[in-house]
């Protein structure tokens, strides 16, 4: 399919053209490995530094028209001024990202630790954060717990999921009507031996118990190596249960790369499932955002080209002949069937995201077009000395 018919691409630019991806307010800031954060040029030193690069990232896509922010890495006085200067910018505040996992207290767990006072100090952050999403206008309280135990013994495994339950349903009652509770899931890391939300079937199992509000996350790095990630997105989206994603790429654990940037089939096959269960319009209510530490690369360059690479994955899931797909699985044919899927996959679709762009008004080409913008001098010189944010900031 590398000439697709007109009636087809008039369909897939619709729904490019309707597609909505979130930036994380992190992937602005200074990042870096367990040795070392590289500091860059031109890095945002406050909340409104981070949604001014989000806006030019928005200006460029046309696509990217939310910023998830952290608490309390983005943590301001006044959430209403914030929110207006990011509409007054040209984009809308999205997810507040919890953040209980960088506290000495939490050394042993948060929600799940054995210490009440601590699960307390936990349950009381979650619930700030809502306080936030009421002031900011956010949808989305999305939890990821670096909860777990290094050793056999250490503590009680099943006492750790009933502290878990205790403190994902304090924060769930406290939710407005039209607030969700997004938990995401990781195999491993920082804890070794167990984690307390370790895989999507325990994200599931905690979601169901909670209510309608609760939903998935699904981080595309946070699986062991092998893991078909795309079975996993359309069990959830068949149960209705799944509220997002964190894109990211791996090759070895989290990586946290450009998504694509390590499998771009495995990407091409997760949006698949999306268009499949015709869960790409911003209308069905999955949250698809970026979750990237811009260690060595630009910060910005680097999240256009993201934002581009889920674009691409996209259009080509698009360009899937789905009656012929559905034909050749009635038929148990099975070369022919996954020939279908490859002949959509192996689509040069560069070129029609480049006429979609310009028919937006917008330039064929983000990344060049921000080579010519001439924003990264003027932030350069204007965030000259301060601090810059980054971890723990």
């Amino acid at each position: 399919m590398t000439h697709p018919d007109a009636p087809t691409r008039q369909r897939v630019t619709q729904a490019l053209r309707n597609q909505r991806i979130e930036t994380p307010s992190w992937a602005y800031a200074n990042s870096g490995t367990r040795f070392k954060v590289f500091p860059q040029e031109g890095v945002p030193r406050d909340p409104y530094e981070k949604i001014a690069d989000a806006a030019m990232v928005h200006r460029l896509t046309g696509v990217a028209p939310t910023v998830a922010l952290h608490i309390p890495w983005d943590r301001v006085d006044d959430y209403a001024d914030l929110a207006r200067y990011a509409t007054d910018q040209g984009v809308t505040l999205g997810a507040i990202n919890a953040n209980v996992f960088q506290d000495n207290d939490y050394k042993l767990g948060s929600v799940t630790n054995p210490d009440p006072g601590v699960r307390r100090k936990a349950i009381d952050h979650l619930l700030e954060c809502v306080d936030i999403m009421d002031r900011t206008g956010s949808r989305d309280l999305k939890l990821w717990f670096s909860d777990g135990t290094n050793y056999p013994g250490q503590d009680d495994i099943r006492a750790r999921q009933d502290r878990l339950a205790a403190a994902l349903r304090e924060a769930y009652d406290r939710l407005g009507d039209d607030q969700r509770l997004l938990l995401e899931y990781k195999l491993f890391e920082p804890a070794f031996y167990t984690t307390d939300v370790p895989d999507w079937g325990t994200a599931y199992a905690h979601c169901l118990e909670l209510g309608p509000k609760a939903q998935v996350v699904i981080d595309t790095g946070h699986h062991a190596p092998g893991t078909n990630i795309e079975f996993i997105v359309a069990f959830l989206l068949r149960a209705g249960k799944l509220g997002g994603f964190d894109f990211n790429s791996r090759f070895y654990a989290d990586d946290d790369l450009m998504v694509g940037a390590a499998d771009p089939f495995q990407l091409f096959r997760i949006m698949h499932e999306i268009v499949r269960g015709d869960a790409l319009r911003p209308e069905a209510g999955i949250a698809f955002m970026l979750d990237q530490c811009h260690n060595i690369e630009p910060k910005i360059p680097a999240i256009i080209r993201s934002v581009m690479n889920v674009q691409e994955a996209t259009a080509k899931a698009l360009l899937v002949d789905a009656d012929a797909l559905a034909a050749a699985q009635r038929a148990g044919d099975v070369l022919t069937a996954n020939a279908v899927l490859m002949d959509a996959y192996h689509t040069d679709v560069r070129p029609m995201l480049a006429e979609l762009r310009a028919d937006m008004g917008l330039d064929p080409d983000p990344i060049a077009a921000y080579a010519r913008s001439g924003y990264f001098a003027r932030i350069r010189a204007e965030r000259a000395g301060g601090q810059q944010a980054g971890w723990g900031a």
